[in-house]
Parts: C-alpha cells; structure tokens; sequence
C-alpha cells in the first residue's frame, strides 16, 4: 500500500466539482488526490509550494559549497580586482 503524505484526501471527482471549497476547507495543510484509492496528486497552497522550493534551492547551493570547498583557491590583491 501506498503511503500517504497528507491528512485529508479528495478522490478527483470531489475536485472537479468544487476545487475552491477542498483549497479553503484543507486550512492551509496539503490535500492528497486520489484517483482509484491511490494518490496521485498533491494539493498545496501557493505560500507552501514556494517554501519547499526555497528549501531545495538552498540544499542544491549546499551540496553545490560542499562540492567546491576541496577546489583550490587563488588569492589575489584587491588592486588586481
């Protein structure tokens, strides 16, 4: 069985009928959609999905300064700049 990552769930049908009321009753928290008992989609409000990808934009920029901290680097004067 597939796992679900959401308190309230909505078969597609619910949505296609009233997508406003699932958005306003799911207060903010995520909303799995299901189609045949499986989900198959995420709802989230705008302000969370734009969270998460703040949050993956700064672990690729660690992983990307963990890569580069065995570079070499070059020290130059300020009057070379």
């Amino acid at each position: 069985m597939q796992r679900i990552h959401a308190r309230s769930t909505v078969s597609i049908s619910e949505l296609k009928k009233n997508p406003t009321s699932i958005i306003t009753n799911s207060h903010g928290e995520p909303v799995a959609i299901l189609n045949h008992n499986r989900p198959t989609a995420y709802l989230v409000p705008a302000a969370v999905f734009e969270a998460m990808m703040e949050q993956l934009d700064d672990l690729e920029l660690a992983r990307l300064v963990k890569e580069r901290q065995s570079e070499a680097s070059v020290k130059v004067q300020l009057d070379e700049l």
